[in-house]
């Protein structure tokens, strides 16, 4: 790849592994929010998607799967030759942003208001973030972002969607923690926050149980070695 001296790429900045909010995505949960909108009539297999938080590229890869073009973008450099570009989403991108139809991200919770509005200046179709269900509440999200431009669908998962921080975990293969061998579990609940441009129609749609079906072949990584049960440990 060629050095990229554009006025964005010069304003990037690099960002500690440790000072992000590392929560990575299972794949399974993007490819529900892709089907919930080929339902709607979206041609994804004709459209370009950012991804601006890829992380691990664990979102990147079920998008792939639907769009015509994913863009893979992150402040962080995780060393995955298919990230397209270390960088804060959060610039003033001018000309050289990115030209998509969508921007679809897990972003960090603290800065998820401000992915959102800005995202909304790129996307010509429309934006989805993966989000705590709580996220909707809140005065000043209130009045910082739903008040002026709310979703226009909400889409809360029925299931637990299971996120670890700083590593994906299959939830049906047992983890040593605490002491204990156990199934990864969450008691936090997500959803998809959806806006599309020109929409002015507020949905709300459950997304049913629908892991076990959407979960493919090389989704999840090994167990890390810190959280296999130690040798000799009785299971």
């Amino acid at each position: 790849m060629s050095q990229n001296r554009s006025p964005a790429v010069m304003q990037q900045r690099h960002e500690a592994l440790d000072s992000l909010d590392d929560f990575p995505t299972p794949p399974w949960a993007t490819r529900a929010l892709c089907e919930q909108l080929v339902a709607r009539g979206h041609h994804l297999h004709l459209q370009h998607v950012w991804e601006p938080a890829c992380n691990r590229m664990h979102m990147v890869r079920p998008l792939g799967e639907y769009f015509d073009r994913v863009h893979a973008t992150d402040v962080h450099d995780y060393g995955d030759p298919r990230q397209d570009g270390v960088i804060d989403f959060l610039i003033d991108w001018g000309a050289d942003a990115p030209d998509v139809d969508w921007v679809i991200t897990n972003p960090p919770f603290r800065l998820a208001a401000d992915f959102i509005r800005h995202a909304l200046r790129f996307a010509r179709v429309g934006v989805a973030v993966f989000v705590r269900s709580a996220f909707v509440e809140g005065q000043g999200r209130y009045v910082d972002l739903f008040r002026d431009r709310p979703e226009a669908i909400v889409m809360p998962f029925v299931e637990r969607v299971a996120l670890w921080k700083g590593v994906l975990l299959d939830p049906d293969i047992k983890v040593w923690r605490d002491g204990r061998e156990s199934n990864p579990t969450s008691a936090t609940a997500y959803s998809w926050l959806v806006w599309t441009h020109g929409s002015e129609v507020s949905e709300h749609c459950r997304i049913p149980p629908c892991r076990q079906r959407l979960t493919r072949p090389g989704d999840y990584p090994p167990v890390p070695d810190h959280l296999k049960a130690p040798e000799g440990s009785l299971l």
